[in-house]
Order: C-alpha cells, then structure tokens, then sequence
C-alpha cells in the first residue's frame, strides 16, 4: 500500500511547502508549519488549456457597463451589528464571525433571524446541534418564522444541495471548523478542510447573490481556528469578544470591504439573548469607585462613535529586585513608554513599583488619545490621590512628556459634556480651539507635569 503524501501548511499565510521547515519561506513566521495529507489531484478532462473549449463562456464587462442601481444592503434587524458591519450587510457577500467558545456568537447569528425572515428566507446550518437543539435554543430567544430553515448537517455536499432546494436568500454556517467535503482525506477543522470549505461557500456566496454568515472558532492566541489565509478570502472580518464573568460584549470588525474596520458594537448577554446597548459610554462607567486613586476617565473613537473608557493603575513597591508590569487592554510597549517618561519628565519615582494597568469593560484602548488618562492614573495611584469623578483627560503623550493633539476633539468633548463631566485636560497645541461644550470646563496643559498639577494639585 503506497503510503499517503503530506505537505506543510503555514498557518499564517497558507502556503505550501513539501518538507517540514522551521520558518515560512512566504510570509517569514516562525513555528507555523504543521504537517496535513495533501488533497487528491482533481481529474483533468483531456481537453488543453489553451483551448477554447476549457472555459466557460465569460464575457467582461466595462466598468461604466456595471449596474449598481440595485440596493445590495438591507439590515439584519440589530443596530449595533449594521454600524459595525457599515450600514448592514451586503447581498452575495461571506461574513466570517469569531470569538471564544461560550461568547455568544451562535446566539447573535439566530437572534438577527428573527429579523432577517421578515423579508428573506434564511438557511440555518448547525454542525454543532440537533435540530432539536436549534428549536429550543430558539424558542428561548423568541425567534419564531417559517421563512427560518434549520439543517444539522456537516457535509459541504448535502449544503450546497439544500442550498440549491431551498434557494434561500441567507445562509448562516456554525461553524466552518465542522463542515467537510467528502473528496479530502483529511479530518473535519484542519486546514486543507476549512480553506476548501470557506472557498465553495464564497463560490456559492458570489454565483447565487446569496449573504453567507459563517462562525469560526478562535485558538488560544485569539485568531481565528485554521490558516490565516481565510480571513483574505471573506469580506468581512467579525471578532465577538468578551470577559468570561462579564455580561458586556464587544462586536469588533478586523476587517471590512464593505466598510469602515474601527466601527464596534457593544451587547449585553441576559436570559433571553443579546440586548443592544446604545449607549456604552454609560454602561462602561457604570459602578466607578469615587474617592479611589488610580482611575481616570479617557474618551476614544471607535468608528465614529465616541466612546468614554476608564483606566484604571496600580502601582505597589516591588518585593523583587524587578518591577513587574502587566495591562489588560492597554498596549504593553507603550505603557512601559509612559511609565518611562512619568520618571524621567514628570519626577516621579516609578520604576521601582509594580505597574499594572487595567480597562474596565473588556475594551481595548489602542489610539494614542488615551496616553494622558493613563498617565493621569499612575501619577494618581504613586501619589495616592484621587482624581475628581467629574474630570476627563485626552492627549497623546511624547518622549519629552509634551502633550500632542489628537484628532475629533470637538466630539470626544461633547461626549465627555453629555455623560456629566465638568473639566476635561486637553493639550494646549492642538489645531481648532472652537468653543467648548455648555457646562464644560477645558483645561489646557502642555506638559504631562501642568497636566498633574491640574489633576491632583501636585
């Protein structure tokens, strides 16, 4: 019997190689080749490929020839996921949503199908649950439609032919990592399974017009199960995120060509399903400490929605003779930065203190506006002084401990006015000084050393 062939495939970029190397000749990752039996060989025809006769009859068209007065958005019923999806979701296009197990994302996809059955007919296929499962599930959720179909199947096959019986306008698939195609040797989830898989859904996605929701499975790094090159073959990128003892979840897009990739949209998980929350400003500030060092209160963009975030910072003298540093949501490189420049500009001892730096809500604060709230809160906790409950702080910080303008000042204000707040620290060089909000005071400060003494009083 002739053994079986293998080949390797990077899990970062897809490609293929015939022998087990340590980095990836395309993409250069280290450690991402694991060993997978190859595909059989498709059966030729006999025909040439030069020939005429090897292709389908394809005629291109001119771009002026394109046809677009048709709407090819309609909305999924759920506000939240249309901001972050850019308006709603695109007829014919593949949505490829993510997140860890037991977050909610099978949750989201029937939930939106109460809405979806109104005007379309929708697909569910579980490889997951029964269809007894599904039926409870829904019932708990309140979906109830006969324009809602429900299949447990994991055969790409018997998919694609209740698609072409059923001709639905929606297909949602849970998940990618257990549908198969018959004609693989290999093994449900692994990655010659999941990109021919995620490849005939798009096929079919594109050929029908059909809006196609597939759930994937993150690992333990927090991408999503299987090669990287399946987030470069969907159109949309959705990360379903949040904390294990939370109720608060967050709906990030990585990726969109539909749409704006900084949009998120924020749920809270309940008995009945998922509630949307409006206003997460609100929400995220809910239950702040008042009269505690260590906390300040910044306003980021997500999109464009403002949305205030706390940071909160603990600094305790190190028992070792190295400081630790830890951050739940904050980047770790710039907040050594931070910590770096409160020494050294600011003259506060901190590299002898532990640092840890955490963002309430699961939010992860990425943009440079955020620095002096951060920096704000360490000085807050070394001075063990609390800052007012009703002052803000925005700016991004430099090496020098300059305070550098940030961009939509205007609205992170009026957000920051709307929520109750009555001061708010901004850099003093910034390009428009328009008039602040009604009930707002703006303090201006050109160094993180100004923006402490108007903070704390130092």
């Amino acid at each position: 019997m002739a053994k079986a062939r293998s080949v390797f495939y990077c899990t970062e970029c897809g490609n293929e190689t015939p022998k087990w190397v340590g980095r990836c000749p395309a993409c250069g990752a280290w450690n991402t080749m694991v060993e997978q039996e190859a595909a059989p060989k498709a059966r030729t025809t006999g025909r040439s490929v030069g020939t005429k006769s090897a292709f389908h009859s394809v005629k291109a068209l001119s771009l002026p020839e394109v046809d677009t007065t048709e709407e090819i958005r309609f909305p999924t019923g759920m506000g939240e996921l249309d901001r972050v999806l850019g308006g709603g979701a695109v007829k014919g296009s593949l949505v490829l949503v993510g997140g860890a197990p037991g977050v909610g994302k099978s949750t989201l996809m029937l939930q939106i199908c109460s809405s979806l059955c109104r005007e379309n007919r929708v697909l569910y296929v579980s490889g997951e649950e029964s269809v007894r499962q599904l039926k409870l599930r829904a019932q708990r959720l309140g979906v109830s439609s006969p324009d809602l179909l429900v299949l447990s199947e994991t055969a790409l096959e018997d998919v694609i032919q209740s698609v072409s019986d059923e001709s639905p306008d929606i297909l949602i698939v849970d998940s990618i990592q257990t549908l198969y195609n018959g004609a693989l040797d290999s093994p449900p989830g692994s990655i010659g399974q999941v990109k021919d898989c995620t490849m005939a859904l798009m096929q079919l996605a594109k050929g029908r017009e059909i809006t196609v929701f597939v759930i994937g499975h993150v690992n333990k790094e927090g991408s999503i199960a299987g090669p990287k090159v399946l987030e470069h073959m969907v159109d949309c990128v959705l990360y379903f995120e949040g904390e294990q003892h939370s109720s608060c979840r967050i709906l990030r897009a990585a990726k969109n060509r539909f749409g704006a990739t900084n949009e998120i949209g924020v749920f809270e998980m309940s008995d009945t399903g998922l509630e949307e929350i409006e206003n997460p400003s609100q929400m995220l500030l809910s239950g702040r400490p008042e009269g505690a060092p260590g906390t300040c209160v910044t306003c980021v963009m997500e999109g464009v929605r403002p949305v205030l975030a706390e940071i909160q910072a603990l600094l305790a003298t190190s028992a070792y003779g190295n400081a630790r540093r830890s951050t739940n949501g904050f980047d770790f490189g710039r907040a050594a930065m931070l910590l770096a420049v409160l020494e050294k500009r600011g003259g506060l001892k901190v590299s002898a203190c532990d640092a840890y730096i955490n963002i309430i809500g699961g939010l992860t604060l990425d943009e440079p506006a955020a620095d002096l709230a951060a920096v704000l809160a360490l000085a807050s906790s070394y001075l063990d002084k609390p800052i007012a409950p009703d002052l803000a702080a925005i700016g991004e910080v430099g090496l020098t401990g300059e305070l550098r303008a940030v961009n939509e000042l205007d609205q992170r204000l009026s957000e920051v006015a709307r929520l109750g707040f009555h001061r708010c620290i901004v850099p003093h060089r910034r390009a428009k000084k328009a008039a602040p909000p009604p009930g707002l005071e703006v303090v201006e400060a050109a160094n993180i050393g100004e923006a402490i003494r108007a903070a704390l009083g130092k």
